[in-house]
């Protein structure tokens, strides 16, 4: 039985630059998302429908429910606190 363990990042703080880039990557995830379902033949459907690939997240980010974007978030910051947990540096060219 599969067991998910992901790294722990609970002792990672982001600071405010790095907390600003984690909408960026979250509005990111979802155009990636976005783009590979309907690359795979899916489009909008008020309700989700698997065997006509309809989905009702096929919007833009901006549209989507503050629940539908917190996903994406949370994937953002994890993905962020995980880096800088493995020891890795984020910086911005000025």
């Amino acid at each position: 039985m599969y067991i998910p363990n992901p790294v722990d990042t609970k002792d990672v703080v982001l600071d405010e630059e790095i907390l600003e880039l984690s909408e960026y990557l979250a509005k990111n995830t979802h155009e990636v998302w976005a783009k590979g379902r309907i690359d795979d033949g899916w489009s909008y459907g008020a309700v989700r429908n698997d065997e006509k690939k309809l989905h009702p997240c096929l919007i833009e980010y901006e549209l989507l429910s503050e629940a539908e974007k917190e996903y994406d978030r949370r994937t953002a910051m994890e993905t962020l606190k995980l880096i800088i947990k493995l020891g890795y540096k984020i910086s911005r060219e000025d």
